[in-house]
This record gives structure tokens, sequence and C-alpha cells, in this order.
């Protein structure tokens, strides 16, 4: 998949310069990149794979909140205000990332407009989808959490045909929603909210993604 996102914004000359002061790096499927708490502040350049975000919910849980893809950034709220690791961050499949230390990424920010830009229409992004959860808490979570779960699926046990990407679902509906942290209901009306937009198709135990830009676009 084309890098789209922080990197895409980037001229070649900001890409070099980021690409200078980092280190490549490979990660494995259902490695941990970070984990929530840590003091680490690498920030990460995705250039191919998938990453899933998880919070700890206090009882234990684990909560999908996001899956993010090539060319977004990741870890650059530790980087600019030096405080713990907000979420815990795991290789979806074969990860090829850029690590930059925090102190250089922010030295690059305060000293390149461009990528100071592209950061702020990252960084842009995400306050309004969080502003778009708070004008509806239920629908809005549940809608982003289910599209996150059905990118994790698409990308562990995914088949393409053709454009789409078709899913056998290893779990049942119960199962999925209690994984996403959701009522059956919640879970039940986003999906079928996806399917009146054609976002997807579903069958017994199966799930057909036809656009997978918007429904990565809905994950994040």
């Amino acid at each position: 998949m084309e890098p789209t996102g922080f990197w895409a914004d980037l001229a070649p000359a900001d890409r070099r310069k980021v690409a200078e002061s980092a280190t490549r790096r490979s990660y494995r499927r259902g490695q941990t990149v970070c984990r929530e708490g840590d003091l680490s502040s690498v920030v990460l350049v995705l250039l191919s794979g998938h990453v899933r975000i998880v919070h700890a919910t206090p009882d234990g849980r684990e909560v999908v909140a996001g899956v993010r893809g090539a060319g977004d950034v990741i870890g650059e709220l530790a980087a600019i205000d030096d405080l713990p690791r907000s979420a815990t961050v795991e290789a979806l499949d074969e990860l090829d990332v850029l690590e930059i230390p925090g102190d250089r990424f922010a030295a690059l920010c305060r000293t390149r407009s461009r990528i100071s830009w592209a950061l702020l229409l990252v960084l842009s992004a995400r306050l309004r989808s969080v502003g778009r959860q708070w004008l509806d808490v239920g629908g809005g979570a549940a809608a982003r959490r289910v599209a996150a779960q059905l990118m994790q699926l698409a990308v562990q046990h995914g088949v393409p045909r053709g454009d789409d990407i078709r899913i056998a679902v290893p779990a049942t509906q119960a199962e999925l929603a209690m994984t996403a942290a959701i009522s059956r209901e919640s879970w039940a009306r986003a999906t079928r909210d996806l399917r009146r937009q054609g976002v997807i198709s579903t069958g017994r135990r199966q799930v057909t993604i036809h656009r997978m830009a918007e429904l990565r676009r809905l994950a994040s």
C-alpha cells in the first residue's frame, strides 16, 4: 500500500531529513512496538504494514482504539510533551518503520516548517475525530472500534478477491462486540451502517470489505 498521511504530506527534502535522523527497523507480526505507560519518546513513521492502537481499561481489558497504516506517524505526543506513552501499539503484520529519537524529531519540527505543518494536520484530524466521538459518544466510538476491528481482521485473516477483501470471521457477533468493548446491539448497528454505506457486505461468519480506504479512515 502506498504511504499516505504524514509521510505523503512531506516534501522530498523533508523526507530525506527525517530519514537521515532515523534508524530503519522492522517488526514481526504480533510484536509490541511500544507499551502504554512507557517513558520512551521515540517517534515512528510507518513505511509499510499496519499496527493496532490498544488502551487498557481499569478492569484489565484491552480495547482496540484504532488501526494505523503506511504513512502514519506514531508516538509524536511523547516527543512533544515528554509524558508516558498513552497507548500500546502492536504490529498486525510485518512492519517497516523509521524510528526517530524524540529530541531529534522535536528539533526537526522546530527548524522545518513543512514537517511541523504535516504533524499539525495529523493532530488536527485526530482531534476532530475525538470531537465527533463526544458529539455521539455511543455511536461514534462504536463505529470507530468496529472499523478498527474489521481492519485488524482484514490484515490477519483477509483474502483478496479482486478489489475486495473477504474475511472468514473467527468469532461470533457477541464475541466480536465483547472484544471491541461495546454492546452486541452497538456492534450490529455499526456494521449495519457500514453495509448501508457500501463499505462492507456480510454473510454467515463472513465479511467482505469493498472500500478499504474508507474503512481505514473510519478506524483512524
